[in-house]
């Protein structure tokens, strides 16, 4: 039997197996001209593991003229985890960072102390028009690390171990997953892959950390005999072993990791242990006293709520 909650929004939390102790159907929000899907936070639930903030971004195909226009704002004690399936994102910062983002590549940003960027589409892929397909992420630093220095580390698709076989291609994007590493140095302990199954063939979801989740992507997955199509994300029971098992063609996210070092504020772009430190970062983004982005000239006003 299939059923899918985004039907209906009475079923949003419901149990689909015993393994199962969230879905959340994720809501849309519009950043830079496109609508977005966002899974975390929700009212349901704020964290799995360090992950802080899930977005769905697309699938959106622009015209010629268009594109992804997120003007330069400001991060504290997070890290920024973009990671695409299609179409490319130039990305700038005010470390003086600029580099294009293609599929299969990570952009992992650390703002720690505080750090400004912006997102676009190149004028490259304005002029013949683009898509844009893939998720960002934000991982909340531990305690110890919310005031390290900012920083920007890109890894290309060769740089993120791939797993082939049997009917699966699994790429490390942080973490630890299905006996592969990947080489990003994280603040605490996670796991991040990207997974594409062929019709019939399954991947296993350790119960190596209390928190963990999928989020579907494409296609359709059974778990426990129970089908759930895109755009869901499944946050599992901590003990468990997990097999997922691909109905059709399907492509999901896993991502997990350690409980936090205690609860994380949120408010706009800021996460912190400490309410008075975003109240800080408020302060100085009103002020203009974050470094500014070079280039740039736009930027995005404090906002009157979150």
């Amino acid at each position: 039997m299939s059923w899918h909650p985004a039907d209906d929004p009475k079923l949003g939390d419901k149990r689909a197996c015993d393994a199962i102790d969230q879905i959340i159907v994720p809501r849309s929000r519009d950043i830079g001209g496109f609508s977005v899907r966002r899974a975390l936070p929700s009212v349901q639930r704020r964290m799995v593991g360090p992950f802080v903030f899930f977005d769905q971004m697309g699938p959106a195909e622009f015209i010629i003229d268009h594109g992804l226009d997120v003007r330069p704002h400001p991060h504290i004690g997070l890290s920024t985890v973009t990671y695409l399936f299609d179409g490319e994102i130039v990305h700038r910062d005010s470390l003086g960072t600029e580099l294009p983002i293609q599929p299969g590549a990570l952009n992992w940003m650390t703002a720690g102390r505080g750090i400004a960027h912006s997102e676009r589409t190149s004028q490259d892929m304005r002029a013949k028009g683009s898509k844009l397909f893939g998720i960002q992420s934000w991982v909340a630093l531990s305690a110890k690390d919310e005031e390290t220095a900012p920083a920007f580390i890109h890894y290309g698709e060769k740089d993120l171990p791939i797993l082939t076989g049997e009917g699966k291609t699994v790429r490390v994007i942080a973490g630890s997953a299905l006996g592969a590493t990947s080489p990003v140095k994280t603040s605490s302990p996670l796991f991040y892959a990207d997974v594409a199954l062929d019709a019939g063939a399954s991947a296993p979801l350790d119960p190596d950390f209390d928190e963990r989740a999928i989020y579907t992507v494409e296609g359709e997955v059974d778990i426990a005999g129970d089908l759930f199509g895109p755009g869901q994300l499944l946050i599992f029971k901590p003990g468990d072993h997990i097999t997922i098992k691909a109905r059709t063609n399907a492509r999901f996210m896993m991502l997990g990791g350690e409980p936090m070092d205690g609860p994380r504020y949120i408010w706009w772009n800021f996460v912190s242990s400490r309410k008075e430190r975003i109240e800080q970062a408020k302060a100085d983004w009103k002020a203009a006293r974050f470094d500014t982005v070079p280039g740039e000239t736009e930027f995005i006003p404090l906002p009157d709520g979150p």
